[in-house]
């Protein structure tokens, strides 16, 4: 969508028109096909339940609940066989470190996953435990917001971090992320008596200079334009909105996750778009990534899905066909 902006305003004025025509088209199909103004996640019984290592179906707590653990990690999967079992080896290896004395669980959220996802998620359930380890079982694959949201909303932990399952975003790096909420918090949030809205992003930003060099002119200008897009449409407190790395206090991801339209990739704009309108506090960290070889991000196309996705939530928001639960 950007992209077509960007090509039609090359012809100034037949550009110009084509752009008025083309929001006002976007505007009345929003409004006509309007949903709900508030956001609601459906979810099937049996989504409501995990398998423990004793064969039982146990009821997921809610995120509405008191946190009864220090720290949730809920990680989206789909399809992701080849890549789930390194990520997790590596995530356990740091939240078991003797030296941390915190409680944790893991929440996988399989999104309607056909391959042996699952398989290798529940052999993780019988080693550790389901105190520890979680899978959230979608029947159908509902896009990688989806996932998060309804992970997020099956969590017990005071903190909640999502990561990516390809392991891209070292785990280490969660220390960074807590050392800056615990400074937006003002003090331990362990032991704070107020509620704290406060939401830390991992970050790619610092990167982006070295993976000019990588990538096509073409991929280059798109990227660009997406991030130039984001920031006119969305987002403009953080420059790295895609990060599949961020930490929240649970108030804040009750807020937040409660709010959640977006089931795609657009899913962290829609997020932090919310976040600002509600001026939670927020924050960007250099994190180190490596590049994953099988992503489901399809180039070009999915950036023009998400593009087109900002565009709609800013009109979605600004039309008030979407409203926000304070």
């Amino acid at each position: 969508m950007f992209c077509i902006v960007c090509c039609l305003l090359s012809f100034p004025v037949q550009g110009i028109l084509a752009v008025i025509v083309l929001l006002t088209t976007l505007v009345f199909w929003m409004l006509y096909f309007k949903d709900s103004p508030y956001a609601h996640k459906h979810r099937s019984d049996n989504e409501k339940h995990f398998i423990d290592e004793n064969g039982r179906q146990v009821p997921f707590p809610s995120l509405e609940d008191e946190s009864t653990l220090d720290l949730s990690i809920i990680v989206p999967a789909y399809n992701e066989q080849d890549r789930i079992r390194p990520m997790l080896e590596s995530c356990l290896h740091f939240l078991t470190d003797v030296s941390r004395k915190w409680s944790f669980e893991v929440i996988v959220v399989s999104d309607g996953s056909t391959d042996g996802t699952c398989d290798i998620v529940m052999e993780y359930v019988q080693q550790y435990g389901s105190d520890r380890i979680r899978l959230l079982k979608l029947y159908k694959n509902r896009g990688k917001g989806g996932a998060v949201c309804l992970g997020m909303k099956s969590a017990r932990g005071r903190t909640l971090l999502f990561a990516d399952a390809d392991g891209a975003t070292r785990f280490q790096d969660l220390e960074k992320l807590e050392t800056v909420l615990h400074f937006l918090a003002a003090n331990d949030i362990t032991e704070c008596s107020k509620p704290v809205y406060a939401v830390v992003c991992g970050s790619r930003a610092h990167l982006e200079t070295e993976s000019k060099g990588s990538r096509s002119v073409f991929r280059t200008f798109l990227m660009m334009c997406f991030h130039m897009h984001v920031w006119i449409f969305g987002v403009r407190t953080i420059k790295d909105t895609q990060c599949g790395f961020k930490l929240f206090t649970r108030p804040a991801a009750r807020i937040l996750f409660n709010n959640l339209h977006v089931d795609g990739w657009a899913f962290d704009v829609e997020m932090l778009y919310i976040a600002e309108n509600l001026k939670l506090q927020l924050a960007e960290v250099p994190v180190h990534w490596t590049e994953i070889e099988g992503s489901k991000i399809v180039p070009v196309w999915s950036w023009l899905e998400m593009g087109f996705d900002v565009l709609a939530i800013w009109l979605r928001y600004r039309t008030g066909s979407w409203k926000i639960r304070e």
